[in-house]
C-alpha cells in the first residue's frame, strides 16, 4: 500500500515539475518575443541601449573576476614565500647543528646519541647484575 502511495506522489511531483518547466519556458519565449516586438517598434536605439547595458555588466564581471584572481594569486605567492623562507631556515639550522656537533666531537664532548647509547648499555648491564645477584 505504501509503495503505491509513494509512486503516486512521485508521479504527481514529476507532473508538477514538468508543468512548471513548461510554464517558465513559455514565459522566456514570450519575453523574447516581447523584446523583439519592442526593438521593432522603438527602433535600433533600444537595441543599442541593451548592448551598452550588456557591455557594462560584462566589464564589471570581468573586473570582479580579475580582482579575485589577483587576490588569490597574491595569497598563494605570500604562502609560497613563507614556505621558502621556512625551508631556507631549516637548511641553515641543519648546517649549524652539524657544525656544532662536529666541533663538540673534536674536543671530546659526546653527542646526545652517544649519551643515550651509553645509557642503554648501562641499563642492560644493571639488569644483568641484578639477575646475577639474585642467583647468588
Amino acid at each position: 500500500m505504501t509503495n503505491a502511495v509513494s509512486k503516486k506522489k512521485v508521479v504527481e511531483l514529476e507532473s508538477n515539475l514538468y508543468t512548471d518547466a513548461k510554464h517558465y519556458a513559455r514565459q522566456i519565449w514570450l519575453a523574447g518575443l516581447g523584446t523583439y516586438a519592442r526593438v521593432g517598434a522603438e527602433g535600433s536605439e533600444y537595441f543599442k541601449d541593451l548592448v551598452r547595458a550588456g557591455e557594462s555588466v560584462e566589464k564589471k564581471g570581468r573586473d570582479l573576476v580579475t580582482t579575485q584572481i589577483d587576490a588569490a594569486n597574491d595569497n598563494v605567492k605570500g604562502r609560497l614565500q613563507g614556505v621558502k623562507a621556512k625551508l631556507n631556515f631549516d637548511k641553515i639550522e641543519d648546517a649549524f647543528d652539524a657544525r656544532v656537533s662536529a666541533a663538540l666531537n673534536r674536543i671530546g664532548i659526546p653527542s646526545r646519541r652517544d649519551v643515550e647509547a651509553l645509557s642503554a648499555k648501562l641499563d642492560e648491564l644493571s639488569a644483568v647484575l641484578e639477575r646475577v645477584a639474585k642467583i647468588q
